[in-house]
């Protein structure tokens, strides 16, 4: 892993699963001619800024069913940095006031833009949310950014299975993949899918 994600090695002797993934990395270079996001009747999406516990609570949720692990051995003293920064927004997706998902974007790499989490809460998926969300975050990013040269995703086959074709269909091209090998403390509680293990 780079230098910057060192936290992310396993101790020495720490228990760890492999998880061998292929990782999807899409960009998007200009605002996709269309209408602006639509979000249904009752729903509304935020910024918001979270304290440390609300923000691993809602990262651990929505995320284990997807090996979401990385923020999960950030040490809490990078993750408030990184969430104190102000580069860094989350929007906080609600049905009739209830917490449905999130996305967090990230100009750290001005003039581009990442979309460095996107996901909704369990109970929320299959109910015609994620189109809407997604197209959101877009706009969010494009709207009134004159200088922006782009918006950029990754996405990998231990994700929910519409991530990538969703991704697409919001107006996001592929341009590289690759193998990566994800080894995970088993302390996290993970099951690693057959189709991901080494």
């Amino acid at each position: 892993m780079p230098e910057i994600l060192d936290y992310a090695r396993p101790a020495p002797g720490e228990p760890t699963e492999r998880a061998i993934v292929t990782v999807v990395f899409l960009r998007m270079m200009s605002r996709p001619q269309r209408a602006p996001a639509t979000l249904p009747p009752g729903v509304t999406v935020t910024r918001e800024s979270l304290n440390l516990a609300a923000y691993r609570g809602l990262y651990d949720e929505i995320g284990h069913p997807w090996l979401w692990w990385l923020r999960r051995v950030m040490p809490d003293h990078l993750l408030e940095k990184h969430l104190a920064s102000s580069t860094v927004s989350l929007h906080m997706l609600r049905v009739d006031g209830e917490l449905a998902g999130f996305y967090e974007l990230d100009a750290g790499h001005w003039p581009y833009v990442n979309l460095n989490y996107f996901g909704l809460r369990e109970r929320f998926i299959g109910h015609g949310l994620g189109k809407p969300f997604l197209d959101h975050a877009v706009d969010t990013v494009f709207e009134g950014a004159t200088a922006l040269r782009g918006m950029s995703v990754n996405t990998c086959n231990a994700d929910h299975p519409r991530a990538l074709p969703n991704y697409i269909a919001a107006g996001f091209t592929e341009y590289r993949r690759g193998q990566e090998e994800w080894d995970i403390p088993v302390r996290l509680g993970f099951t690693i899918p057959d189709h991901l293990r080494g």
